[in-house]
C-alpha cells in the first residue's frame, strides 16, 4: 500500500517516541552504605536503552525436519548506563562503594546476602512533555562493571563519562506485567 506523507504523519503516534527522552532511576541497595545521590544521578544519566527480549527455542528433529517450539524467557542481555562524571565524583565513587560491598578491593570480602547488595532500577520512557510513556522495571540488579575513564591531554573539550553494566534476575514492563501500569501513569 502506498500512502502519503498525511497518512504517514497520522499514524506516527505523538510524532513518534523519542531516543532523548528518557529517565533512569537507580536506588541504593538495602544493605549496602554506598551514598548514592538518586536525583543526581537520574540528572547525570546520559544514556541508557530499552532491554531486548528473547525467548528461547527448543530445536526437536522431527522425519529429516527439525520443528522448533518455545523454550524458556532469557535475560541474557545485561542493562547498560552511561554517566556524565562530576568533580565530586558522587555517582563515580557510589558504584565503586556498591561493588567494594560485593567484594572488597583489599580482603576479597562482601556481603552473601543478594538482598542486601541487589534493589530494583528503572527506565522511564518520556514524551516530550516529561509524561511516562513506558517502564521497564530491572529487579534485584547489581552493577556488574564500571567502566574506566579515558584520560587524555587533548581531551579540552570534553566532560569525563562512564558506563555502568547491570546484572538483573528479570525486568518488568508497563502495559505488559499485570500491576506495572500505575507506574507509567
Amino acid at each position: 500500500m502506498v500512502g502519503t506523507i498525511d497518512q504517514f504523519r497520522a499514524n506516527l503516534i505523538g510524532g513518534g517516541a523519542r531516543a532523548n527522552q528518557f529517565k533512569v532511576e537507580i536506588t541504593n541497595p538495602p544493605g549496602i552504605a554506598v551514598g548514592l545521590p538518586v536525583e543526581n544521578a537520574a540528572f547525570l544519566c546520559k544514556g541508557s536503552n530499552l532491554p531486548s527480549m528473547a525467548v528461547g527455542e527448543i530445536p526437536l528433529p522431527f522425519r529429516g525436519r527439525t520443528v522448533y517450539i518455545a523454550g524458556d524467557r532469557e535475560f541474557a542481555d545485561a542493562w547498560t548506563t552511561t554517566f556524565l562524571n562530576d568533580t565530586n565524583f558522587a555517582i563515580r565513587n557510589a558504584m565503586e562503594r556498591w561493588q567494594n560491598g560485593i567484594n572488597d578491593l583489599v580482603t576479597g570480602t562482601g556481603s552473601v546476602v543478594s538482598s542486601d547488595y541487589q534493589a530494583d532500577l528503572r527506565v522511564s520512557q518520556l514524551d516530550r512533555d516529561d509524561q511516562v510513556l513506558k517502564v521497564y522495571l530491572f529487579r534485584n540488579a547489581w552493577p556488574l562493571t564500571v567502566s574506566q575513564i579515558d584520560l587524555a591531554t587533548d581531551a579540552t573539550n570534553a566532560i569525563e563519562e562512564f558506563e555502568v553494566t547491570w546484572r538483573y534476575q528479570h525486568f518488568e514492563a508497563s502495559e505488559v506485567t499485570p500491576g506495572l501500569a500505575a507506574l507509567a501513569g
